[in-house]
């Protein structure tokens, strides 16, 4: 396989945590920095796990690092089948995926490492962009998110 994913395109580190408030407390105090907002998004009718209808909510919170262009993610799924919910039951918390910001080359990205033999996770769509989250995790020990944009 070639190389689809640019290196240099890592925007996003995730973790899939159980608790956010006491998550954030823990990397706030790390880093002695504010403590972001925390924002519960609703289920997007627009997103699909492991190919249905995705129908959970996920509280999410966003650390951004000063000089970079990557940013650490909190998310915190509720109860329902999330790729979110899977990753905490079979591991605990941790990293969940990392982002890569591939511009126009998103669906040629994705097409290739399906090909490679890595299936969607999670696809979602919405206004002004999209994402995609594939299976990696067994490969390479996390999963990736391949985004247009950052």
């Amino acid at each position: 396989m070639s190389a689809p994913v640019p290196v240099g395109g890592l925007i996003q580190v995730a973790l899939a945590v159980e608790d956010i408030e006491a998550s954030l407390d823990r990397w706030c105090a790390l880093f002695d920095i504010e403590r972001p907002e925390v924002v519960t998004l609703e289920p997007n009718p627009d997103e699909t796990y492991r190919g249905q209808p995705a129908g959970y909510r996920l509280r999410l919170a966003v650390i951004t690092v000063p000089g970079g262009q990557v940013v650490i993610e909190l998310n915190e799924p509720d109860a329902n089948p999330s790729t979110f919910r899977e990753f905490l039951t079979a591991h605990g918390e941790g990293v969940h995926h990392l982002g890569f910001a591939v511009g126009d080359a998103r669906d040629a990205v994705v097409g290739d490492l399906e090909a490679a033999g890595f299936a969607k996770r999670v696809e979602a769509y919405y206004p002004g962009g999209s994402w995609t989250v594939l299976d990696t995790e067994a490969a390479l020990g996390v999963n990736l998110n391949i985004k247009p944009h950052a």
